[in-house]
């Protein structure tokens, strides 16, 4: 045990002290603090401000659409009504029109064309035509436009008035008071999902770079005449883990402050911390336990590899299940008690980041989380018994990488 504790403080003392571990524990979480709610801030501040060219030969749906385009909630477009008398009329405005969306001078962002339907109580079909064919936005904004100009003409059919109208169609308020508002609550849990999800590839991958840098300098050979390779992995592990922790532990003690402030609490809008004790204890224990589920494999990858090269070409091992992850947090989004994710955030390689997900937007049974641990403690058993001895032989194996049998047989050695 003496001898794992000297492992592990020297990699420890010798990563906590350089100046990439000081600029990374300040400007991560700044970065993606900075990511998650500047981005939902600047989408619920963004006016759509694209110009738009209507043509149509009904001018009072023409006008109403302009009204909503230029006045609407997250619309303020610049909108021209173009009128077509006849089939040929209109063939030659959009002629033009197209000439302007193919010129670099032109000033539309796209026009709509509007033709009515050949029935009553039918609707008008509508051909939009972008400048860019990957501008979604205007579209999506010019469609709810059209379908709340829709919405009015039909109660304005049905002998609704104005005000009757606008009354039914107002925005309507949705108190989160007790709660919390929903958007600060997604993007906490979405800012300490991307912190797991870089502490824990940045130091497993660190973990076999340290392999790598000592193998490649031959220490290895002088250090296990006194040191098993048992210990010495161990060492490493808990090493590179306690500079993660430390690290996270800044970072877990920066948000209990700032959350704690009046300016983190006013965003919430109801007086709750953006980041709750529960979420910060649950963070580090996962974190924890990713660590070292990741940190073995990539210790045997080390073992395995001779160089930043190679090891670059067996990271999908590490990249796979943490890339899931990430997608399967969508699915988690809409519905964090369905079964799928339940079942996704009880894997041992997904839970650090799943199920902790999960704590962060809803109420988990107890029992699951237990079980979590369960699992990933088993999974951490298993894998060190591995790693432990493919690391055994690997670091002292030079030249070609192993193939597949000989892995198989290093786990034979005794």
């Amino acid at each position: 045990m003496h001898n794992v504790w000297l492992i592990a403080k020297r990699e420890y003392l010798e990563r906590i002290r350089t100046k990439a571990f000081l600029i990374a524990t300040i400007l991560i979480p700044l970065f993606m603090g900075a990511f998650v709610f500047g981005s939902g801030y600047l989408a619920s501040r963004t006016r759509s401000s694209a110009h738009l060219a209507i043509l149509s030969s009904d001018t009072s749906f023409s006008a109403d659409l302009k009204h909503e385009l230029q006045t609407g909630k997250n619309s303020g477009m610049t909108v021209e009504v173009l009128a077509s008398n006849s089939p040929s009329n209109s063939d030659e405005i959009r002629a033009n029109l197209d000439h302007n969306l193919q010129s670099k001078s032109g000033d539309l962002t796209g026009y709509l064309v509007v033709t009515p339907a050949a029935q009553t109580n039918v609707r008008p079909t509508f051909t939009y035509v972008p400048r860019s064919a990957g501008d979604i936005s205007t579209e999506d904004t010019l469609s709810a436009a059209i379908q709340n100009v829709l919405t009015r003409e039909g109660l304005t059919h049905q002998g609704m008035g104005p005000s009757d109208i606008a009354a039914l169609m107002a925005p309507v308020a949705i108190d989160t008071s007790k709660t919390g508002d929903s958007r600060a609550a997604f993007g906490a849990a979405y800012l300490l999902f991307f912190l797991m999800y870089m502490v824990i590839m940045l130091y497993g991958m660190n973990t076999a770079r340290s392999i790598i840098e000592e193998k490649s300098s031959r220490v290895f050979e002088v250090m296990l005449s006194t040191i098993k390779p048992d210990e010495m992995l161990a060492g490493k592990i808990l090493g590179v883990g306690a500079v993660g922790i430390t690290q996270v532990g800044v970072w877990m003690l920066a948000a209990a402050a700032l959350g704690s402030t009046s300016l983190a609490t006013g965003l919430t809008g109801s007086g709750h911390a953006l980041i709750s004790a529960t979420q910060i204890v649950f963070f580090v224990a996962y974190f924890i336990f990713g660590f070292l589920v990741y940190s073995s494999i990539a210790a045997a990858l080390g073992a395995m590899t001779n160089s930043e090269q190679e090891l670059q070409q067996l990271n999908m091992f590490l990249v796979i299940p943490l890339a899931f992850c990430f997608l399967m947090i969508f699915v988690i989004v809409r519905a964090p008690n369905s079964t799928l994710a339940q079942i996704v955030s009880l894997i041992p390689f997904c839970s650090p980041l799943l199920m902790n997900f999960r704590i962060s937007l809803t109420t988990v049974p107890p029992w699951q989380i237990g079980l979590s641990f369960v699992l990933m403690s088993l999974t951490i058993l298993a894998i060190l018994w591995v790693a432990s001895r493919i690391y055994r032989v690997g670091i002292l194996m030079y030249g070609k990488k192993p193939n597949l049998p000989e892995i198989l047989r290093w786990l034979k050695y005794s």
